[in-house]
């Protein structure tokens, strides 16, 4: 591990390894020593490497950097110091940048603000408004889960993030995640990224940008991707095969080619995928939106995913729970034991536990972590109970 200082006296942990153009992984919530534990996250870092020289960091708060910070101070300025500084003591004058769920506002506003350090953009999973990124149901979801269960949350948090049968990785991604912060940062981070906003500077972005979103993937809408891409002077949206809000991890080596050869100016991959374009409206005057790539099941060489129907997940289980079964399925979502879930619906314990064992059987859960983690992924039509 490598040290720098921010600005403000911040420590910032960063690791640099590989070979080649330079690409910047920006963290998310992270703690890249414990990501190297998870099989998946290793073999992608030894992948990217053969070909880049991949920088990693923990943001402020997080992993091996500073726990020491003011937790009122969180938003992309807080961040762009971070980033600076890995640039700055390690050295490098230029580079590309991986921003990665919330670090795509930050690497926005780092492309906008200091295009000359800037070589090309990859940006997965986050919004230039964080807030549609983060659907206000499952948000609050997340932040009552984070104060009354921390590691219920990091259990949740991994299972809802890699898919609904990911038990070997799950557990090590669970554990990068509880050790990754505390839940005082966690909240504090998760309120402040609701309020970033860097649509403003996304024209001023010169850096070429390539926009991955997964087509079957429930969190966040295709559209937001759409109009990232299409805001960007000299970007590229590819919608990728899968289910998953993951990047390396369904299609792991065909998401490192196009990435590597993004980077590297080595074109978008081994073959290249047909390309459509979204217009809206008809005849003269109509808006294009940008081009979008379909990398297909064929070219991946993995398994059709199934389509879901609007706002349900796969199979639709959740169509078959009952009103009271949805309620119980919220309050166990934020964090609520079973005293507190009849208590707030003025039920017996038993009746809760009678409830859970239906619930359990019906959407596949193996317990309590997989039922909060269908929760917070798999019912985007859920509200936050009061």
């Amino acid at each position: 591990m490598h040290f720098a200082r921010a600005e403000d006296g911040v420590t910032i942990g960063y690791q640099v390894f590989g070979q080649g153009p330079v690409l910047v992984w920006m963290p998310s919530l992270s703690n890249i020593l414990a990501q190297w534990r998870i099989p998946a996250m290793r073999a992608t870092y030894t992948a990217l490497a053969r070909n880049l020289t991949v920088v990693l960091y923990d943001g402020r708060g997080m992993g091996s950097s500073d726990r020491r910070i003011d937790l009122a101070d969180l938003g992309v300025e807080a961040h762009l110091r971070d980033l600076r500084a890995v640039l700055d003591t390690a050295g490098l004058r230029k580079a590309s940048l991986l921003g990665y769920y919330h670090a795509v506002a930050t690497a926005i506003a780092f492309s906008a603000r200091e295009p000359e350090r800037v070589d090309r953009l990859v940006l997965f999973g986050g919004a230039p408004r964080m807030s549609e990124a983060m659907r206000p149901a499952q948000t609050q979801a997340l932040l009552s889960l984070v104060e009354q269960d921390w590691g219920l949350f990091a259990d949740a948090a991994a299972a809802a993030w890699l898919g609904w049968d990911s038990a070997p990785s799950g557990r090590w991604t669970a554990a990068a995640f509880r050790t990754a912060t505390t839940a005082p940062v966690a909240k504090a981070w998760f309120e402040a990224a609701r309020h970033i906003d860097v649509t403003g500077e996304l024209g001023r972005v010169r850096a070429p940008a390539l926009v991955l979103h997964r087509q079957n993937e429930q969190q966040i809408p295709v559209e937001v991707f759409r109009r990232l891409a299409g805001s960007l002077p000299d970007a590229r949206l590819v919608e990728l095969p899968g289910t998953t809000p993951t990047l390396f991890m369904e299609d792991s080596a065909n998401d490192v080619r196009l990435v590597t050869d993004f980077v590297t100016g080595a074109g978008t991959g081994a073959q290249t995928p047909p390309t459509t374009d979204f217009v809206t409206g008809a005849g003269a005057g109509a808006q294009t939106h940008p081009t979008t790539d379909f990398v297909t099941t064929a070219q991946t060489g993995a398994q059709a995913p199934p389509t879901p129907a609007a706002g349900l997940p796969p199979g639709s289980p959740a169509a078959r729970l009952t009103p009271r079964e949805v309620e119980v399925l919220g309050r166990l979502a934020v964090g609520d034991a079973n005293l507190e879930i009849a208590r707030r619906l003025g039920i017996a314990v038993h009746t809760v536990e009678r409830h859970l064992g239906n619930i359990y059987r019906k959407i596949g859960a193996r317990g309590r972590t997989d039922a909060v983690a269908y929760a917070l992924h798999r019912m985007p039509e859920t509200r936050h109970p009061g």
